[in-house]
């Protein structure tokens, strides 16, 4: 028996892409039992964004909390199972994604984080490779609390950690089912942004006593890549943004930072007004 499927969007100042995402989920082969879209405080026209679509889905407001409230108040009314796994098993089942860029296609999801198979207590720590977008079981996810609505970022992954580390099962299906689109000015695209809510989370999910041995190390070395990760970014955009002697020097002499973006910011670091010329002969000028 197929289980019925709840398809929840959330959505927020997104009256431009929310009814093509809405139809496409209309369109599906195999119809949803329902589609339901959180609009979460939006000022522009959502409701005229969905309006060909009104008689066939349902239509949440809420104030503006962030993506996981406003999935968790999707969650909340939807009657469907919210799986649709011919394996009774599955609790989570992903589907791999085509990520697009300004109209491009630039990848496939799973090029960046391949699904794993084996030991996913442990690979679920070191990269959310079930994706963003997966079916999951919905009294799984009630049973597990839903969305953290305390994280911006990176609520999805810390959901999946969770669930996979309460007994759920993540399969998936090996095709681009979806289009992932980066949009300029998203959160997720905010690298600095992204990865400093990715490393709070981690070191949240690392405070968990069920933790074995070799789970907390692969967790440390997630943080660690992580930190390292956002070190370079942050002298990059300072690098970038034409930032004081100072800010730069501080950034290069922070741990972690990687030695190519160390000797960046401390190549082109401005000199102090002060500082003597050396002359080619190494006398003081």
């Amino acid at each position: 028996m197929v289980p019925a499927i709840s398809v929840v969007i959330p959505c927020y100042q997104a009256a431009d892409t929310v009814g093509e995402a809405v139809g496409s989920a209309l369109a599906q082969t195999s119809p949803a039992h329902e589609v339901i879209v959180c609009d979460d405080g939006s000022t522009d026209d959502v409701a005229a964004a969905l309006a060909r679509h009104a008689d066939r889905i349902t239509l949440l407001r809420k104030d503006n909390g962030g993506g996981a409230s406003a999935l968790n108040r999707a969650v909340a009314v939807a009657t469907g199972e919210l799986a649709a796994a011919l394996r009774p098993d599955l609790d989570i089942l992903a589907t791999d994604a085509w990520l697009e860029r300004e109209g491009t296609i630039v990848g496939r999801y799973s090029e960046v984080n391949p699904f794993m198979v084996d030991d996913q207590r442990a690979a679920i720590l070191r990269t959310c490779f079930p994706g963003g977008w997966p079916a999951v079981r919905r009294r799984r996810l009630l049973d597990a609390g839903g969305f953290d609505e305390s994280f911006a970022i990176a609520y999805d992954w810390e959901c999946w950690i969770r669930l996979i580390h309460s007994g759920a099962v993540a399969g998936m299906v090996d095709e681009p089912l979806l289009t992932y689109r980066i949009r300029a000015g998203s959160l997720s695209a905010d690298t600095v942004a992204s990865l400093r809510e990715r490393i709070r989370m981690l070191e949240h999910s690392g405070r968990s006593p069920a933790l074995l041995p070799h789970e907390r190390a692969v967790l440390e070395a997630a943080v660690a890549n992580n930190r390292r990760r956002l070190a370079g970014e942050e002298i990059g955009l300072a690098l970038a943004s034409g930032a004081a002697r100072r800010q730069l020097l501080r950034l290069a002499l922070k741990r972690r930072v990687p030695l190519r973006s160390r000797f960046a910011a401390l190549r082109v670091m401005p000199q102090p007004r002060n500082a003597r010329t050396v002359t080619s002969s190494g006398k003081n000028g």
